[in-house]
C-alpha cells in the first residue's frame, strides 16, 4: 500500500472509533446547526481532529482542506488532503447506520489517493491514481448492467430552504420510470464506493461540497467507471454537480438528465 494512503487509512479508522465510540448517547451530543438541513455535532469536529492530527503528524509539510475546520497545515503544499469526517451526519444524529468517513489526497491540484471507511461496518474502500479501487485489500469493480433500466442508481439533493425543485423532483421521477429503483441514502461518499464496488450502477448528484466527492470520485474511476457533469464534461470539480456510474448506465443517465432538460426548457 501506498504509504501516504496508508497514513489516510490510519486516520480514517481513528475518526472511526470516535464516531462508533459515540453512538451510545446520541440523545446527548451538541451539536450546531450551520443552515437549513446541515448540521454538525461534537462528534464531527472530535472525527476531524483525530484525522488532522493524524496526518500532520506523519507529513507535516502537507496541506489540509477539512470541512468543519477549512484550511489547514500548509497551503501551499504540493499534496493536500481532503477530508470529510463524517459525511452522512443527519443520518449518524438519527441512528441511520448509512454515513462514512471520507479523506483523500490530492497532489498538485489531481486526486492521487482515497479512502471511505464504513465504521459500521468496518468496510474499507481504497484506491490511488492508476492502482485500482479495493474493498478491504481485495479489487473492485463498477458493475456491467447493460442499460439503464436494469440499474440501481444513487440520487443526491441536499435541499437548501428556497431551493427550486421543479428541475430536481423531475429528474428524480425521470430516474424512478427508467431505472430498476432509486436510492437516496444520504452519504454522497459512500454512494460513490459503492459504484466502484458494483452494489449500485450509477447516481445522480447536485450540490455536493469537495469534501463529499474526492474520495469517491477516485474509487469510481480507478474502479473502471466514469464522472462527469451533466453535460459528459468535466466542470462537475468545481459545480459540485455529477454522474457516476458504470459506462453504459453513464451514457443513460447523461441521455435521461438531457431529455428532463429539454422538457423544461421548452
Amino acid at each position: 500500500m501506498n504509504p501516504m494512503l496508508n497514513i489516510g487509512v490510519r486516520a480514517a479508522r481513528a475518526a472511526g472509533r470516535v464516531i462508533t465510540k459515540h453512538m451510545g448517547r446520541l440523545d446527548s451530543l451538541r451539536i450546531e446547526k450551520k443552515g437549513h438541513n446541515d448540521f454538525a455535532s461534537e462528534v464531527d469536529r472530535e472525527a476531524e481532529a483525530e484525522i488532522v492530527e493524524t496526518l500532520l503528524k506523519a507529513y507535516p509539510d502537507h496541506g489540509v482542506m477539512a470541512e468543519e475546520s477549512g484550511q489547514l497545515g500548509n497551503a501551499d503544499s504540493e499534496y493536500q488532503w481532503i477530508v470529510d469526517p463524517l459525511d452522512g451526519t443527519m443520518n449518524y444524529l438519527h441512528g441511520y447506520p448509512h454515513f462514512s468517513v471520507s479523506i483523500a489526497l490530492y497532489e498538485k491540484g489531481r486526486p492521487y489517493q482515497a479512502v471511505v471507511y464504513d465504521p459500521v461496518r468496518q468496510e474499507l474502500f481504497t484506491g490511488g491514481k492508476g492502482e485500482g479501487a479495493y474493498l478491504d485489500g481485495k479489487r473492485v469493480r463498477v458493475s456491467g448492467a447493460a442499460k439503464l433500466s436494469d440499474a440501481l442508481v444513487g440520487y443526491t439533493y441536499p435541499y437548501k430552504q428556497g431551493d427550486d425543485l421543479t428541475l430536481p423532483l423531475a429528474t428524480l421521477k425521470a430516474l424512478t420510470e427508467n431505472t430498476s429503483g432509486v436510492r437516496r441514502e444520504g452519504s454522497a461518499a459512500l454512494d460513490l464506493a459503492y459504484i466502484a464496488a458494483g452494489r449500485l450502477d450509477g447516481a445522480w448528484m447536485h450540490g455536493l461540497k469537495q469534501w463529499d466527492f474526492a474520495a469517491g470520485a477516485l474509487l469510481v474511476r480507478e474502479a473502471g467507471g466514469l464522472v462527469n457533469d451533466y453535460q459528459g464534461g468535466d466542470s462537475w470539480m468545481q459545480s459540485g454537480n455529477l454522474i457516476a456510474a458504470s459506462p453504459k448506465v453513464h451514457h443513460g443517465l447523461l441521455q435521461t438528465y438531457a431529455s428532463v432538460q429539454r422538457e423544461h426548457s421548452e
